[in-house]
C-alpha cells in the first residue's frame, strides 16, 4: 500500500532561510572587504562635489541641493547631488557618512542582483532557455533540458537560491567594483546602477505578482530615479524588453502583445533625461559629446582598448588604476590586436540576441550598459573602471552559470573560495585609497607617462608639504604636456610657497596664455602678484577670477586677503563673508574674517569668528591669541588668560605667547606671574623689545606696591 502523497507546500513557505543566510553573508563580506574604506579622504573630483559645492550646505530649501552647480561630476544629476547633501547634514565634511552611504547603496545592489538573478534562474523559462545552449553538441536538445535527469528540475533552476548567491558574492567582492565603492562621487555609478536593478527586480516580480501594476509602477519609478542620478539608464528601458523576450515572453510579439504599456512607460523616462543632459548644454559642460572638438572616430578607436581591458581586469584584476590619463590612436595597428577581440564578440552578441536570447541578453548587458560612455566622445577620459560596476554582473553570470552547468555544486563551491580571494584582494586595493598621496602614487607607478597622473600626485605631495618633490613632478607633467594649463598654474602656486615669486608668475601667465578663462589661474596669479607687492594688478585678476567662477570660496577669500592688506577693510569683510556662505567650515576664513571685523572695531563679531574658527580648528594658534587680545580689550581678562595658556600648550616655545599672557596676568593684577611670563619670553626670543620693555615697567612696579602694603 502507498502511503499518502505529502501536499505541496507553496514555494513562498519553502527553505526560505537561505536566502536570508545568504544576504547575511553577502553584507559580511562587503563590510570585511571594504572596512578600511570608512577612514579615507575626500579625493580628486570629491573635492570640487563636496568640499566646494554650496549647493549641499542645506537640505532646505531642497530644490537647491537638487541644483548643483556646473563643472561638477554630480553637474546634471540631481539625485546624486541630493546624497551629497543628506551626507554634508550628517557629518558636515568628516568623509565618514559619505563614504557608509556608498558602502550601503553597494549592499543594496548586491541584494537586488541576488534576488533578480535568483528569481530569473527559478523561472520555468528561465531555466529552460540555459544560457550555455550554443556551448553544447549540435545534437543536444534546446532549452536546459539536457540537464535534467527524468522527473527531477534541472540544476540551474533547484539551486537557483545558491547560484545567484556565487554569483553576487563574486560580483560584489570583486576589485574591479572598489573605484565605485571607495571614490565617494563615483555613488553616481553605484546609485544608478541600484536603480537600473530594481527596475529589472520590479519587472521579474511584476510577471509573477498578483499586483503587476504595482510593480510595474515602481519599474517605471526605479528607472526615473535612475534618470535624476546618470545618463547610463537610457539602456534600462531597451534591456527590460531584451529580458522580457529572453526570459518571459519568448518572442517581440509576444513582448508587445502582453505588456506594450509598461515598455512604452519606461521609454518615457527618456524624456526627463533628456532634460538633464539638455542643462548640461548636451555636452556635459564641455567634457563629452559630439560638439567638444574631439572627433568621433578618434575618440572610438581608443574604446577597443578600454573594452578589452576591461574584459582582462574582469578575469585578472591586475593592475588596477584609478586614472588612465587621455590616450589617442595615431595608427590603426595600436588597436588591432584588441579589436580582434571585441569586433567578434559584438558580432556575436548581435547574432545572440536572435538565435540564442540569454546569451544574446548577456552580450547585450556587457556591450549596452558600456554603450554611452563608448560611443559618446570625451576629451579627458578614455578608460575608467568604474564604468564596469554594472557590466561585470554579466560576465560573472556567465562565468558562474557556466561552473554551476558544468561542475555543480562542487564547481560553485569552488568559485566561492575565488570570492573570499577577491574580496581579500579588494580590502588590499583599498588600502591605497587611504591618502591622496598613496592613491596618486600607486597611479603614477602604474602610468608614469600620465600627465594627469603627475599633476595630481604633485598636488597631494604639495598638500603634505613636501614642496621640492612636488614641483619636480609638476614639471613632470608639463614634459608630456607642455600645452598643460593646469600643471602651469598648479606649478606657479607652488612655486609661490618656496619665494620664487617671479617664476611663479610665469608660470601662471603661461596658464592663462594657454586658457585665458581659466579662473584658478588668475586667482594663482593675482596671489603671486600680491606677494611681489602688485596690489592693483592682483586684485584686478581676482576680480576677473570671481566673475569667471562667482562661486569660487578660495577666491572670495584671497580677494579678502588683498583688500585687507590694502587697508580697504570693508570690502575685506564682504568677500570674506562670501567665502564663508560658500564654505562655512573654513577655519582660516573665519580667523581672518575676525581679524577685520576686529580692525573694524566690530569685537564681539570678531570673537564669534574667532571662537567659529577654534570649534572647526580647536589646535589653532593664532585664534587663540587673537580671541585672548579682542577679550582683553572688553575687560574679560580671566577669560584672554584661559585662551592666551591655551595657546601656549599647544606651542611652549611662543615667545608672542608669552608676553600676551604676561599682560593679561599684569591686567589681573597678577604682577609676579606676568614677570615670569615675560622673562620666559625674553628667554625664547632675546630681542623681544615688547617683552624687554614689559618686564621693565613690571619691575618698576614692585617696589611701588612693596612701599603700598
Amino acid at each position: 500500500m502507498k502511503s499518502p502523497a505529502k501536499p505541496e507546500i507553496p514555494p513562498r513557505q519553502v527553505r526560505r532561510w537561505p536566502v536570508a543566510l545568504a544576504v547575511v553573508v553577502i553584507g559580511l563580506g562587503i563590510l570585511g572587504a571594504y572596512h578600511h574604506g570608512f577612514s579615507g579622504p575626500f579625493i580628486f573630483d570629491d573635492e570640487t562635489a563636496v568640499l566646494d559645492n554650496p549647493s549641499i550646505r542645506h537640505l532646505w530649501p531642497i530644490w537647491r541641493s537638487f541644483s548643483p552647480p556646473p563643472d561638477l561630476t554630480v553637474t546634471g544629476r540631481p539625485l546624486a547631488n541630493f546624497t551629497l547633501a543628506v551626507n554634508y547634514a550628517l557629518s558636515g565634511t568628516d568623509p565618514w557618512s559619505y563614504h557608509a552611504f556608498n558602502l550601503l547603496i553597494h549592499f543594496l545592489s548586491s541584494v537586488t542582483l541576488f534576488g533578480l538573478v535568483r528569481r530569473t534562474l527559478a523561472r520555468p523559462v528561465g531555466a529552460q532557455a540555459c544560457p550555455f545552449d550554443g556551448l553544447k553538441a549540435p545534437s543536444l536538445p534546446r532549452g536546459c533540458g539536457h540537464l535534467q535527469e527524468r522527473g527531477k528540475s534541472a540544476p540551474l533552476q533547484s539551486d537557483a537560491t545558491f547560484l545567484a548567491f556565487v554569483v553576487t558574492l563574486l560580483w560584489s567582492l570583486h576589485p574591479l567594483q572598489t573605484e565605485a565603492v571607495t571614490y565617494i562621487v563615483q555613488r553616481v555609478e553605484s546609485l544608478m546602477a541600484l536603480f537600473f536593478l530594481l527596475t529589472f527586480y520590479c519587472f521579474v516580480r511584476s510577471v509573477d505578482s498578483l499586483k503587476p501594476r504595482l510593480w510595474q509602477g515602481c519599474a517605471v519609478g526605479a528607472c526615473l530615479l535612475g534618470a535624476a542620478t546618470k545618463e547610463v539608464i537610457a539602456m534600462a528601458p531597451i534591456l527590460v524588453l531584451l529580458y522580457d523576450r529572453a526570459f518571459v515572453a519568448g518572442s517581440f510579439a509576444e513582448v508587445w502583445r502582453r505588456r506594450q504599456r509598461l515598455h512604452l512607460a519606461l521609454a518615457a523616462t527618456w524624456l526627463p533625461l533628456a532634460a538633464l543632459v539638455a542643462s548640461t548644454g548636451w555636452n556635459r559642460n564641455g567634457t563629452s559629446g559630439f560638439d567638444i572638438g574631439v572627433p568621433p572616430w578618434a575618440y572610438w578607436m581608443t574604446q577597443f582598448e578600454a573594452l578589452a581591458r576591461y574584459l582582462w581586469l574582469s578575469v585578472w584584476p591586475h593592475p588596477l588604476v584609478f586614472e588612465y590619463g587621455t590616450l589617442w590612436v595615431h595608427r590603426t595597428a595600436e588597436v588591432a590586436g584588441y579589436a580582434l577581440l571585441v569586433v567578434p564578440l559584438a558580432v556575436a552578441t548581435l547574432v545572440a540576441i536572435w538565435r540564442w536570447p540569454v546569451l544574446g541578453f548577456l552580450g547585450a548587458w556587457f556591450f549596452g550598459i558600456l554603450a554611452p560612455t563608448s560611443l559618446m566622445p570625451g576629451r579627458i577620459q578614455m578608460i575608467v573602471e568604474h564604468r564596469m560596476y554594472l557590466p561585470l554582473a554579466a560576465v560573472i553570470a556567465l562565468v558562474g552559470g557556466g561552473v554551476g552547468a558544468r561542475g555543480g555544486r562542487r564547481g560553485l563551491t569552488a568559485l566561492l573560495v575565488l570570492a573570499a580571494a577577491l574580496g581579500c584582494l579588494t580590502e588590499r586595493r583599498n588600502e591605497v585609497y587611504r591618502s591622496a598621496l598613496a592613491l596618486w602614487s600607486d597611479t603614477v607607478a602604474h602610468r608614469p607617462d600620465n600627465d594627469r597622473a603627475q599633476n595630481n600626485l604633485a598636488n597631494a605631495l604639495l598638500d603634505a608639504g613636501r614642496i621640492p618633490e612636488a614641483i619636480a613632478h609638476y614639471e613632470r607633467a608639463l614634459r608630456l604636456k607642455p600645452d598643460y594649463p593646469e600643471a602651469h598654474s598648479n606649478l606657479g602656486n607652488a612655486l609661490l610657497q618656496v619665494g620664487r615669486i617671479q617664476e611663479s608668475i610665469a608660470q601662471c601667465q603661461a596658464a592663462l596664455k594657454l586658457e585665458p578663462d581659466y579662473a584658478k589661474a588668475h586667482n594663482n596669479l593675482a596671489n603671486a602678484l600680491l606677494d611681489a607687492g602688485r596690489l592693483p594688478e592682483a586684485i584686478t585678476h581676482y576680480e576677473t577670477a570671481l566673475r569667471l567662477k562667482p562661486d569660487d570660496p578660495k577666491t572670495h577669500y584671497n580677494f579678502g586677503n588683498a583688500c585687507f592688506k590694502a587697508g580697504r577693510v570693508p570690502e575685506a569683510i564682504a568677500q570674506y563673508e562670501a567665502a564663508l556662505r560658500l564654505k562655512p567650515d573654513d577655519a582660516e576664513a573665519r580667523y581672518n574674517f575676525g581679524n577685520a571685523l576686529f580692525q573694524a572695531d566690530r569685537i564681539p563679531e570678531a570673537m564669534a569668528q574667532y571662537e567659529a574658527a577654534l570649534r572647526l580648528k580647536p589646535d589653532y594658534l593664532e585664534a587663540h591669541t587673537n580671541l585672548g587680545n579682542a577679550l582683553l580689550q572688553v575687560d574679560r581678562t580671566p577669560e584672554a588668560i584661559v585662551q592666551f595658556t591655551a595657546a601656549l600648550q599647544i606651542n611652549p616655545g611662543y615667545a608672542e605667547g608669552c608676553n600676551n599672557l604676561g599682560a593679561a596676568l599684569y591686567h589681573a593684577g597678577r604682577i609676579q606671574e606676568a614677570i615670569t611670563q615675560f622673562e620666559a619670553a625674553l628667554r625664547l626670543k632675546p630681542d623681544y623689545p615688547d617683552a624687554r620693555q614689559n618686564l621693565a615697567r613690571m619691575r618698576a612696579l614692585m617696589p611701588a606696591q612693596a612701599e603700598h602694603r
